[in-house]
C-alpha cells in the first residue's frame, strides 16, 4: 500500500485503512493505527481523531493518531462526510448536523472491535473539530473524555463573524446573499465554494496567510485537502449551535490546549469558563494555532498521554 500522508509512518505503529458506514448511510474513511505490540486478544482504550476544518486524516490527524497508538492505545483518524476518501454528495459540503455524527458513527466502529473496551473511548478534535468532539460528547456518553487542540466554535464564528464582530445588519445581509446562492444553484448555476484562495500577497489577512503556508505548503499540503466547502453549507451553522450544552459533559473530563500565540485563542477560553469541572486548559508556549497541527516539538502528546491514560482507565 502507498503512503500517502504529510508525515512519515512510525515503525512503532501498525496501520491500516478502515471504512464504516455513519447513522445517514455515508461511507466515512479512516486510518487506523495500533500499537506495534499489538496482541488481538487484549482489550485496548481508542481514541478518535477528527481533522481541522478541510483537512483530512493524511494530515494532522494522523499526525496525532499515530502518535497516541505509539503510546498504547488504539487510535483512528478519519475523514468527515463529504470530504477527503469518506463518502456523501454533493462534496465539500460542511454539516453541522453530520460532522458531530461522524464522530458518534467513529465510536460505532470502534466500540465494536473486539480488541477494544467500549468503555474506554475518547476523542481529540483538532481545530473545528474540537467545537464537533465536543457536540458529539453532549449527546454521546459513550464518548468518557474529550481533549481539544486549537479548537474553532465553528457555529459562532458563522453566525457572528470573527471575534463576534457582526451586527445584526451584517448577519442579515449574508443571509440574504445565501439565499440568493440557493437559487442560483437550483437553477444550475455553478455551485460557490468558500476557502483558501489560490495565491496570497502582502495585503493578506494574518490568519489566511497562515493557514495558506500549512494547507498550500509542502509542510501540510495534500491533493485531497481542498480547505473548500460549500457557501450554503453556512445556513446550517448560522442557525444552530454547537456547544450549547457544553455544560452536560460533566463529569467525563474536557483537556482544552491551545497555543499561547494562537488567532484562535477565544474560542477555547471562552468554551473553557462555560465546561463543568473536570476540565483543564493547556497553553502551549510559544506555539500559533496551526503549529498545534503538526509541529511534533510543540504538541503535548506526553500531556495527551497522561490524560488519556488516566481517564480511560
Amino acid at each position: 500500500m502507498t503512503w500517502d500522508k504529510t508525515f512519515p509512518l512510525s515503525d512503532k505503529v501498525l496501520h491500516e485503512k478502515v471504512a464504516y458506514p455513519n447513522r445517514f448511510g455515508i461511507n466515512i474513511a479512516a486510518d487506523l493505527y495500533k500499537p506495534k505490540d499489538f496482541d488481538k486478544s487484549n482489550k485496548y482504550a481508542a481514541i478518535l481523531v477528527g481533522t481541522p476544518y478541510g483537512g483530512v486524516k493524511e494530515q494532522g490527524a494522523g499526525i496525532y493518531a499515530q502518535a497516541m497508538a505509539e503510546r498504547g492505545f488504539i487510535a483512528m483518524a478519519f475523514d468527515e462526510s463529504f470530504n477527503g476518501e469518506s463518502g456523501g454528495e454533493p462534496r465539500q459540503v460542511s454539516s453541522i448536523e453530520v460532522f458531530v455524527e461522524d464522530f458518534s458513527a467513529g465510536v460505532d466502529f470502534l466500540g465494536t472491535r473486539p480488541f477494544v473496551d467500549r468503555n474506554k473511548i475518547g476523542v481529540i478534535g483538532v481545530c473545528a473539530s474540537g467545537g464537533f468532539s465536543l457536540s458529539a460528547a453532549q449527546v454521546d456518553r459513550r464518548i468518557k473524555a474529550v481533549a481539544t487542540v486549537s479548537m474553532y466554535d465553528m457555529s459562532r464564528v458563522k453566525a457572528n463573524g470573527w471575534m463576534d464582530s457582526w451586527t445584526e445588519e451584517d448577519r442579515n445581509a449574508y443571509l440574504d446573499q445565501l439565499g440568493e446562492q440557493r437559487w442560483q444553484e437550483f437553477a444550475g448555476g455553478e455551485v460557490k465554494t468558500l476557502g483558501l484562495p489560490d495565491a496570497i500577497g502582502e495585503n493578506t489577512d494574518s490568519i489566511t496567510r497562515e493557514f495558506y503556508e500549512y494547507y498550500k505548503m509542502p509542510r501540510g499540503q495534500h491533493p485531497r485537502s481542498t480547505t473548500h466547502f460549500t457557501m450554503t453549507s453556512d445556513m446550517g451553522f448560522m442557525n444552530y449551535s454547537l456547544l450549547g450544552r457544553v455544560e452536560s459533559i460533566s463529569p467525563r473530563p474536557i483537556l482544552f490546549i491551545m497555543g499561547e500565540n494562537a488567532h484562535s485563542r477565544y474560542f477555547t477560553e471562552d468554551v473553557y469558563e462555560m465546561a463543568a469541572e473536570p476540565k483543564e486548559l493547556v497553553i502551549v508556549a510559544g506555539a500559533t494555532h496551526v503549529d498545534l497541527y503538526d509541529r511534533v516539538d510543540l504538541i503535548p502528546f506526553d500531556k495527551l498521554n497522561d490524560f488519556f491514560t488516566e481517564t480511560l482507565k
